[in-house]
């Protein structure tokens, strides 16, 4: 009998019965006899939240943003080697051994995933620019950029049923990447497994004191107690997420609250398809695969299948078909591919869902008791796939408003694509809508017409379906939520999901402070010219604002001409004086911008070996006012923000700026520059 404890200052606590808290079982979703209990703890929200914001979120705050992502690097790895008690866990709630692989494989990698974007893509800092730098002032000396820093309270993730590990892990990692501590609650029937999650998180001791605590059982008055610096993350029905939206609280302090909801997805056949066409053999996979997979248990699967009309028929023999050959069955046994539902209660709800479809729709496949593999039919969450078909969708209403959690989809037939997209956004917003099409055209019309209603849009065709992911797979590069009905949230989407957890401030002031607060020098900012050339300094000894003014170089017609035949680049501009002399832009031949690109480097690059070891690239290049033959041109090159990337080496990024005789700027852009710490 496992009992789920929370875990709260630090400590674990058991379930008990006391001060009015009771316990409740957690069932089998295979046997259905009890297999635990949790809750009943008095735990002290209060102490928890000052717990969090004062110990975790200091000690996180006082971490950069690479920091946070080694942390969740090390975190992932540990993970990974300790996963297999997890599958064993996971069998109980009905997972399949496929299914456990999407849980947990899935939330490690998406672990992985935040570990290594942020890396790449965050400062090793503490404050993120977000945008570009704003001129407030004509003279240069008034200026603006939005910053985001780390929130100073607690996010608060309610997680839902189906998905314990991952669903909770791709929340969790970017709170800490942004710098703020996390209170975890897990649905409570699977709470076993996120509890063994959270055990071995604990136990590995890589995030600080405070960053993670858990809650099973009851969240009680917690939200009674959070402010405006906290956030709430949900995950689960749309009934529920209105309810804690709601609280008086969490409304008059402005609480930021994320939710991701229940939500009637739908894919759809384009015109262009026939049965004999690979789009079509894609679309029937795809559908028995969101069927069968987590017994259908999952926010993104596919509950409405619209499809030309005459092709109805043809899918729905081929989804049955494969269905037939589904074998449902006690999940840890390795012939199963389908096994049951999380408990007794979601199966009753689900056969429910099914009697109000019934209304709508008719039974094409299933909605009987199934043959059930080593485990006894009448217990547990056992139910057979089931596909229905409604005649007349457009004059149709439950079947565009009840979802059936589970193994459960509806086929809708349309008559053009205009109706086929009417009637994908009659789910009122969902978090994924798919489209299997080889015409380009009418992926473009379903795009326009569609994707304000959902998500994610994902089309799949017989160019890229050896690769794609699946309809149901959110992937941590990508927005996981969707407006309306899906609540109107949005997770994942890499850095973006960070975003939730930072607060975005306008910051404006001279140069000098914009640079300072930001962590990178910028126009207008003070410069200080050194005697030893940076590229002889390595990455620990430059300094921000560093410059190197170098002399003059002339540019001669010659020049222009060696490079045009050089490089075969004739373009008239540089070639031809009376046609340069007739464009807007020229009053004669120029120099080609890469040939001053070249001469630039001549002028700055140190030729030696030291500690500029490569060259990675440059980026917002800009050339601002043409030169011509007989002009110079003169370089300043400033060290602009330093990252670090590796044990040995970080990289540099420059502000390359290009001067004509008469101090004009012709030329600008950022250099990047891998540079050894020694």
């Amino acid at each position: 009998m496992m009992r789920i404890a929370s875990y709260a200052l630090e400590t674990w606590l058991p379930p008990e019965n006391s001060h009015g808290y009771m316990s409740s079982p957690i069932m089998s979703a295979v046997s259905g006899e009890q297999i635990g209990m949790l809750g009943g703890q008095h735990l002290q929200y209060d102490a928890m939240l000052e717990h969090a914001r004062q110990v975790g979120g200091t000690a996180l705050r006082a971490l950069n943003f690479h920091d946070r992502a080694r942390l969740l690097k090390a975190l992932a790895i540990h993970l990974g080697e300790h996963k297999d008690g997890l599958y064993q866990l996971s069998h109980l709630s009905g997972a399949t051994k496929a299914d456990a692989m999407i849980d947990i494989d899935g939330g490690i990698g998406t672990t992985h995933v935040f570990a290594s974007k942020a890396r790449r893509e965050l400062p090793d800092g503490h404050v993120l620019l977000d945008g570009q730098l704003e001129m407030l002032s004509r003279g240069g000396s008034f200026m603006g950029q939005h910053i985001a820093t780390p929130r100073l309270g607690v996010a608060v993730q309610i997680n839902a049923f189906n998905f314990p590990v991952w669903g909770m892990l791709e929340k969790l990692s970017p709170a800490i990447l942004a710098g703020v501590p996390v209170i975890v609650k897990p649905a409570s029937s699977t709470s076993y497994i996120a509890e063994a999650c959270v055990r071995l998180i604990i136990d590995s001791g890589i995030l600080p004191p405070g960053s993670l605590q858990f809650i099973a059982g009851s969240t009680g008055n917690l939200l009674d107690k959070l402010d405006a610096q906290d956030i709430v993350s949900f995950t689960g029905s749309a009934a529920t997420a209105l309810k804690l939206r709601s609280n008086p609280n969490v409304l008059a302090r402005s609480v930021r609250f994320i939710a991701e909801q229940d939500s009637l997805n739908a894919t759809m056949l384009g015109q262009d398809v026939s049965i004999d066409a690979p789009e079509f053999t894609i679309l029937v996979n795809e559908i028995v695969t969101e069927m069968t997979a987590k017994a259908g248990q999952k926010c993104t699967a596919i509950r409405r299948i619209i499809c030309p009309a005459d092709m109805l028929t043809p899918i729905a023999d081929a989804v049955s078909e494969k269905l037939a050959s589904i074998n449902i069955g006690d999940p840890a046994l390795a012939s199963t591919t389908m096994g049951a539902l999380v408990s007794d209660k979601q199966k009753a709800d689900v056969q429910s869902v099914i009697k109000v479809l019934k209304q709508e729709a008719r039974v094409i496949y299933g909605d009987k008791t199934p043959t059930v593999n080593g485990a006894d039919p009448t217990r547990g969450g056992f139910v057979s796939p089931t596909l229905l078909a409604c005649d007349d969708p457009l004059n149709a209403s439950l079947v565009h408003e009840r979802e059936a959690f589970g193994p459960v989809a509806t086929l809708m037939p349309y008559q053009s694509t205009e109706e086929a997209c009417e009637l994908l956004n009659r789910g009122g917003g969902s978090l994924v809508a798919s489209l299997m099409t080889n015409d380009p055209t009418i992926a473009k019309s379903v795009a326009s017409a569609t994707a304000a209603w959902h998500g994610r849009l994902y089309i799949n065709n017989r160019e890229s379906d050896s690769e794609s992911t699946g309809h149901g797979s959110p992937l941590p590069h990508m927005l996981h939520g969707g407006p309306g009905r899906a609540g109107g949230g949005e997770e994942l989407g890499g850095i973006r999901s960070v975003m939730h957890y930072l607060q975005r401030t306008a910051v404006q002031g001279s140069p000098r402070m914009i640079a300072a607060v930001g962590d990178t020098w910028i126009p207008g900012a003070p410069q200080s010219e050194i005697d030893i050339h940076p590229f002889r300094r390595n990455f620990n000894e430059l300094v921000l604002g560093e410059t190197l003014t170098t002399g003059p170089r002339r540019i001669s017609i010659e020049d222009i001409e060696k490079f045009a035949h050089f490089t075969g680049d004739t373009f008239y501009a540089h070639m031809d004086e009376e046609a340069a002399a007739a464009s807007p832009f020229f009053e004669g031949r120029v120099a080609h911008g890469y040939l001053l690109l070249a001469f630039a480097a001549g002028l700055f690059v140190e030729p030696s070996p030291g500690p500029v070891l490569a060259n990675t690239g440059l980026e917002s290049l800009q050339f601002m006012k043409p030169v011509a033959a007989g002009d110079s041109i003169q370089v300043q090159l400033t060290v602009k923000r330093k990252t670090r990337r590796t044990d040995s080496y970080g990289e540099v990024r420059w502000h390359v700026a290009l001067n004509n005789q008469d101090n004009e700027p012709v030329a600008a852009y950022e250099l990047h520059t891998m540079n050894s710490y020694t």
